[in-house]
């Protein structure tokens, strides 16, 4: 510990703990909010709530919270659960891997603890994706055991008390508040000790205005008393998130498949294991949208998913300029997501035009996506085997060659253009064969529609998309957008 954790550790055994204690379990006690997960002590209900709130707000995680809980009341309930409705019913709230890991924990209960939580803090930190602060917090809160739970409220809160100058994101220091927080435990009252500190945080010493005047410990807050309050907690800012360009395809069906649209299952483990998305591809260059891009979006403005109209793009001139150049970017973009995904799924596709931009963030990485409307052309059966056709020759009829069906159509000059560099993308490369029996789709691709939609689990920003893309649809308002 730092010298001043040292002195605050001291203090805490002292009477600025007991004052701390005493006056934060009355102020608690008497205005603490009517949440559902405070129902009762369940360790279960315990466990899922911290789950749910970690990074998310308490009124975002409510509605989840009380379907999850009406979905899964057991324990085993949820051990037994089939992934695909667990993430299902926690599709919105984002950080999936909590929802697996919460899953992989309760089946880890079921199996070595008959499905009843451990009253015992190892084999409780031991669960998956619990980590010190969920392990604090179940067995305090369900148990009542004097175990610290601290999280970025608690370190706000005991750095602005103790007027501590460590830099919070440093793992040791944290360790050091955790002691602070333990040692200011009162006796028999771990559970509403540590949801009022929390609370605390959340309500009134919030980061950038803390409500001191209405604060239950600003007598002795020595933060304050130093006017230091809105200087503290000292944090290093975390690494940005790495920028990806990513193009997305939104192709529509024809024929028996009209009115549905293509999406893909992602793999089986990593970033969005086994949810659903529309298909999409690194653009060229990857981490960024390129000079051109850059200039569009800066006559343009920042976009969240939605279109912006001609007007936010300012003067006449700047809304030329910002539409020619990103006219130009889009047919080349639209050329390489064709491209790409006839060389990874063997999935020929004609894209028609841009449709709009989406963000997704993730915590090392945010997407860029920009989405275009796209018509189905056909699989690509594999390459024909030896003895049979002549290697790297087309067997089907002309019509349907890759380079003939991207170049057809009538589409507009955007797409037009994209389907040209994208044709002769492909015949370079050598990518020919048969198209493959009609209703076969690349390996983890299927078509839906709108109520299909009800029992698959999609990323956020794939789930806004398909739903405003099923409004528009419906108004007949994706028509009038085309350019």
């Amino acid at each position: 510990m730092t010298s001043k954790q040292q002195a605050a550790l001291e203090q805490a055994a002292a009477e600025p703990g007991r004052f701390f204690g005493t006056e934060l379990l009355g102020w608690y006690r008497s205005v603490k909010r009517d949440l559902p997960w405070r129902a009762n002590r369940d360790p279960y209900r315990v466990w899922v709530s911290e789950i749910m709130l970690q990074q998310t707000r308490v009124d975002t995680v409510i509605p989840y919270y009380n379907r999850f809980m009406d979905k899964f009341p057991t324990i085993r309930n949820l051990a037994e659960a089939p992934e695909e409705e667990v993430l299902k019913c926690w599709e919105g709230l984002g950080y999936y891997s909590r929802a697996r890991n919460l899953q992989a924990g309760a089946q880890q209960v079921v199996r070595d603890y008959g499905g009843t939580v451990p009253d015992d803090k190892t084999a409780v930190a031991a669960l998956k994706g619990v980590g010190p602060y969920t392990a604090g917090a179940i067995m305090s809160i369900a148990f009542n055991r004097p175990e610290p739970a601290v999280d970025g409220n608690v370190m706000r809160v005991l750095s602005r008390y103790f007027c501590l100058e460590d830099d919070i994101a440093k793992p040791s220091v944290r360790a050091g508040i955790e002691r602070i927080a333990a040692a200011l435990i009162p006796d028999g009252a771990a559970g509403d000790f540590n949801q009022g500190i929390m609370e605390l945080g959340a309500l009134v010493c919030t980061p950038k205005s803390p409500g001191c005047l209405i604060c239950p410990v600003m007598a002795q807050c020595a933060g304050r008393l130093a006017g230091r309050e809105l200087e503290l907690p000292v944090k290093t800012k975390a690494k940005p998130p790495r920028p990806e360009l990513r193009l997305a395809a939104l192709v529509e069906g024809a024929g028996p498949h009209a009115g549905a649209v293509l999406v893909r299952q992602r793999p089986e483990s990593g970033l969005l294991a086994r949810m659903w998305e529309l298909p999409h591809v690194l653009a060229p260059g990857g981490g960024s949208a390129g000079p051109a891009a850059a200039g569009a979006a800066a006559a343009a403005g920042p976009v969240r998913g939605r279109r912006r109209s001609a007007a936010a793009l300012g003067t006449p001139a700047a809304a030329g300029e910002a539409s020619a150049i990103a006219g130009a970017d889009r047919e080349a973009r639209m050329a390489h997501m064709g491209r790409a995904l006839a060389e990874e799924a063997r999935l020929l596709i004609r894209p028609r035009r841009w449709w709009r931009d989406a963000e997704h963030v993730f915590s090392h990485i945010r997407w860029d996506l920009q989405v275009y409307l796209a018509d189905f052309g056909f699989v690509l059966e594999d390459a024909a085997p030896a003895g049979g056709a002549q290697a790297g020759v087309y067997t089907g009829l002309a019509a349907e060659q890759p380079a003939a069906y991207m170049a057809g159509g009538a589409f507009g000059s955007e797409g037009e253009a994209a389907q040209r560099e994208t044709a002769a993308s492909l015949d370079h490369a050598g990518l020919h064969g048969l198209p493959a029996p009609e209703d076969r789709l690349p390996e983890g691709y299927r078509w839906i529609r709108q109520e299909d939609m009800k029992e698959m689990a999609f990323p956020n920003v794939f789930l806004r998309l398909l739903n405003d893309y099923w409004e528009q649809r419906g108004s007949g308002s994706l028509a009038e957008e085309a350019e």
